[in-house]
Parts: C-alpha cells; structure tokens; sequence
C-alpha cells in the first residue's frame, strides 16, 4: 500500500498499518519528513475543548491527547504536560469561559476548572485576566521529534519511508491503484492520501474536486531572553468567533523562550512563508491585552507555517470557519482514502486519526 506525504499524520498512519500490512511505501516529495505545518506550529498537545461535540475534530484531539501522552514516554519524545489557561481579559467575558468549560466536558476533556483572577494570577503572575479555565491536559512537545519518532516506529515494523518522492499521476489500476512518483511507479490495493496542504491537488488526480484548501498562514514572534520569564506554560485569549482562529497566545517553549503567535490570513500561495508579514506592532498590541508588560522592543518576529484550511469549492477565499477533518473514499477509486483539511488540532490528533485510517485500509486489503 501507499501513503501519500510524510508529515505527522502521514508518519503515524504508516506506523499504524504496517502493524498487520506488508510493502507499505510512504511517499514524501520533500528531502525531509515533516518540514510543512508539522514542524511549523506551536508544538502544542490539545486538549480538546473548542470543537463541536460528535466532530471528527473533537473525538480525534481528545483521544490523540492520550495517545501521544503515552507515544511519548514510550518512545523518548520531548513532551511536557504543562497544562494552559484561557483568559477572559475584559469585562462581561466570563459566561464564554463557561461556555467553552461546557463544550470541553461534553467532548470528554476532565479537569477543566474556572479560576479567578487571584488564582490566576497564583499561577501567571505577570498575565492580566479577569478570570480564565484551567486546562490541566493541555502541553508541549517537541513537533519534529514526534514525526520521526512516528516515522522510526513504521520503518522498524518494515515501512519503506520515502523522500524526494513527489506524486504525480493516481489512477485505477485494477482493483487497486497506481500510483506514480518521482521514484518510480507503484501498483497498490489502498493508497492513503495524506499530503497536508497539498491534498487536494492529490484528490484532483482522480478527478475528485470536492474539496479545495485556502493556505492560511500564522506568523509568529518571539521574546527577547530578558522577558521569557513572564509567562510559565501556555497563556490563550478566548477563541475568535467561529474558531477560525484561537488568538495569538503565549508559548513558553520547552526551550525556554516565549513565543507570541500565530497570526492566522489567508495567502495564495501554499509556499509563501515570508512576504507581507505581520508587523511586529500588531503582535505586541494582541499580546499586551495579555501581557501588559510586553512591548513592541521586547519582539523578534520568528518562524511562520501555513495551515491547511477548508474553503468552498466555489473559489470563495475564506476558509470554512468550523470545517471539520474529512475522512473520505475516493468515488471513481474506493481504494484511495483522502484525509483533507487535517489543520489544528492535526498534531495532537495524529495517532488517533491514523487508527480511524487503519480500519479502512483493513476493509479494503480484505
């Protein structure tokens, strides 16, 4: 069998099926495993609070949660349970942490607590709240760690992991599919396409246009080493609406800087990381309704990674705002799974969404 792109979610998912199938290839197009959104991301373990109960989203980043807890010890992974509070900063915002404390218990996150501001203050001295949930099982890990550890596990169960091997062509062949490569051509009886930003382009291979991806990029910027000391785990403003963005926070990195992002705007193009950036004044005016101490002079701008976002297919430039992760067989080819859309909570979800994958590939190896 085959998979398509080698980031976290494409590691963990040749890790899960090369348990129990043989001559799994897993095709990246980049010299690296892992270089796009899965190691250009705050590294954070999700807990599961702000998706809608039943989605895909929800059910993955809760279980994925425990899961890559448990990956982690088992295999060595950078990791820390850190836990984060989400901050009502201003007056009258307090019933949207109750909110967000409802929806997180009813998609099974335990341990979630209301504080206020003298407890939060206890707990982030120098960060300005009113009050804010306690999310005890939110953490850090090591992001590209985490991808080679997934993908190391794969290629000792027999894997053949495989770079510079950009796909190019995804058509039936039989009852399977053939799948050709910058490494040549594979004839495969399932095929999971798991290419991140670029899984729709892959899906248009079959002819399966159904779903479009808008790149929507978040800048991020860092502390200078005199002010890492402000902030202790992670710090999250409330969610915008929709949860098309959950706010620039504060990320004390298991390195030991503070990181203030992301930012979250659409671009066009898929590859662009560096032009139009943010400026460094926006960042210090989000993080100071935080931080008050922060200001412009304290910020370095950093890293920037593009997250796959579902847009309609209409050519609309705003992507779904709530859109869930799709998890779909392809209609001319049944053999070809497409995972599309897998942005945030994609990281903590991997290993859960790969299981969810497995039990496709088994049905369909039968």
């Amino acid at each position: 069998m085959v998979i398509i792109g080698g980031g976290v979610v494409g590691c963990a998912v040749a890790m899960e099926v090369s348990a129990f199938a043989e001559d799994v290839f897993l095709l990246e197009e980049m010299p690296q495993l892992g270089m796009g959104a899965s190691s250009r991301n705050s590294g954070v373990i999700h807990s599961g609070i702000y998706y809608a109960k039943g989605s895909r989203k929800a059910r993955h980043c809760v279980e994925g949660n425990r899961l890559t807890y448990e990956f982690c010890e088992k295999h060595g992974v950078q990791h820390r349970r850190t836990g984060k509070v989400v901050v009502a900063a201003s007056t009258g915002e307090e019933p949207q942490l109750e909110a967000l404390q409802r929806r997180g218990e009813e998609n099974g996150v335990t341990g979630l607590r209301l504080i206020d501001r003298r407890e939060l203050e206890a707990r982030e001295p120098h960060v300005h709240g009113r009050a804010a949930l306690e999310v005890p099982s939110s953490g850090l890990v090591m992001s590209e760690e985490l991808v080679k550890a997934y993908a190391r596990v794969a290629a000792e169960r027999g894997a053949n992991v495989l770079t510079h091997s950009k796909v190019s062509a995804l058509e039936p062949a039989g009852a399977g599919a053939r799948v050709t490569s910058e490494r040549g051509t594979i004839e495969a009886r399932a095929v999971v396409n798991c290419a991140g930003l670029f899984a729709d382009e892959v899906a248009t291979l079959t002819g399966f246009t159904k779903y479009r991806i808008q790149p929507t990029r978040g800048d991020y910027c860092e502390a200078v080493p005199a002010k890492s000391h402000l902030v202790h785990s992670l710090v999250y403003p409330l969610p915008e609406a929709g949860i098309y963005s959950l706010g620039v926070h504060l990320t004390k990195t298991l390195w030991g800087t503070l990181l203030v992002g992301p930012t979250a705007r659409p671009v066009a193009s898929k590859t662009d990381y560096e032009s139009d950036r943010v400026p460094v004044t926006e960042f210090a005016r989000g993080a100071r309704a935080l931080l008050p101490e922060i200001t412009e002079a304290d910020l370095r701008p950093a890293y920037s990674g593009i997250r796959a976002k579902l847009a309609p297919a209409d050519g609309s430039a705003r992507p779904k705002e709530s859109a869930d992760f799709v998890i779909e067989r392809d209609p001319r080819i049944p053999c070809v799974i497409h995972m599309i859309g897998i942005e945030s909570p994609g990281l903590t979800a991997a290993w859960s969404l790969a299981k969810e994958v497995a039990g496709m590939v088994r049905e369909t190896l039968k």
